[in-house]
């Protein structure tokens, strides 16, 4: 899974687009679910659909060389975070890429590669990602949150993904945690995505120490050496010992497995599956959050649901959207 040249030519494959706020990752996927060609780049949103667009199908050319086919890939299937329209491809306005705002990404895809196109929500595709090929493998009902610039979800019910009627359920995200709370990009205040994401995390650190709160020992934190906080330099603090770092990483923690809570009463799923930039943080996320949820859970088959950490790591979302394509022709070829 590197960007080099493949030893091999994969059979049938995909290529895959994941567009994140902070990263684009491209790759060509297989139907065994293993990526070839990978490509990471930043996104630098803030040049605008018009300017990342043609960037992000030159990846897809890099990675497609890189794979090393003989043949055009079958198809494309692209990521990104919602709202969007999966029948016609457009993104309508996701808030993790302000000004994209009724980008007909699919149609431009197809014309570009010269395949049809695929289009789905990042967590959506995701969860499918790891209910066919990592940690949700044989599972039957599974909820999937990926934890990075925002925050997504998406859910396997009954071995179905879950859609929702116009094609955007399972925004996770914006489930209420703290009523009249901080600002969301969804608009809304108190938004699970306004204190969990990499990016709240980092300007939630960065707003209290310009409040000047310190540890809670009254020591400075070594944050403030940092001019630019992340929410990894948090958790890097926290786990050195930082009391602040500390307050802040456990704020997150707490949000997070009280909303996890709530989920697992609704929908009783066997496994959570939490992926994401924020989960590379490991068992300091991982741990308090699992131990909320067996803790809070109604009884009796809440409490048996399992909290882990994707399989598939940093490619979930490649994977996610090969795996759409995959289906979508599978399902045209029937």
């Amino acid at each position: 899974m590197t960007d080099e040249q493949d030893s091999h030519a994969p059979g049938r494959a995909v290529l895959s687009l994941d567009i994140g706020g902070t990263k684009l990752a491209v790759g060509v996927v297989t139907a065994d679910g293993e990526v070839h060609g990978l490509v990471v780049e930043p996104t630098r949103r803030w040049e605008g659909p018009d300017v990342v667009i043609p960037r992000l199908f030159e990846l897809g050319h890099r990675a497609i060389a890189a794979a090393g086919l003989d043949r055009p890939v079958d198809a494309v299937g692209i990521s990104c975070g919602g709202p969007l329209d999966s029948g016609t491809g457009v993104l309508i306005s996701p808030p993790h890429l302000p000004g994209w705002l009724d980008v007909p990404l699919g149609s431009m895809t197809s014309d570009e590669f010269g395949v049809p196109a695929y289009l789905e929500n990042d967590a959506t595709a995701a969860a499918l990602g790891e209910h066919r090929f990592g940690a949700a493998r044989g599972v039957s009902t599974m909820i999937y949150l990926t934890i990075s610039t925002g925050v997504g979800g998406g859910a396997v019910i009954d071995g179905q993904l879950h859609r929702g009627a116009a094609g955007n359920g399972g925004e996770l995200g914006h489930l209420m945690v703290r009523p009249g709370g901080r600002p969301c990009t969804c608009g809304r205040r108190g938004c699970l995505e306004a204190y969990v994401s990499g990016t709240n995390i980092a300007e939630r650190a960065v707003e209290g120490l310009r409040a000047g709160r310190v540890s809670p020992d009254g020591s400075p934190s070594s944050l403030a050496a940092i001019e630019q906080p992340t929410a990894a330099d948090v958790a890097a603090a926290a786990l050195a010992g930082d009391g602040y770092a500390r307050a802040i990483w456990t704020e997150t923690t707490d949000v997070l497995g009280q909303a996890l809570t709530d989920l697992v009463n609704v929908f009783e799923p066997e496994l959570v599956v939490l992926g994401g930039g924020v989960t590379r943080s490991g068992a300091m996320l991982l741990e308090p959050v699992a131990e909320a949820v067996a803790r809070d859970a109604m009884p009796p088959a809440a409490k048996a649901a399992r909290v882990v950490l994707a399989g598939l790591g940093d490619v979930v979302c490649v994977v996610g959207a090969g795996v759409v394509a995959l289906d979508a022709q599978e399902g045209e070829h029937a």
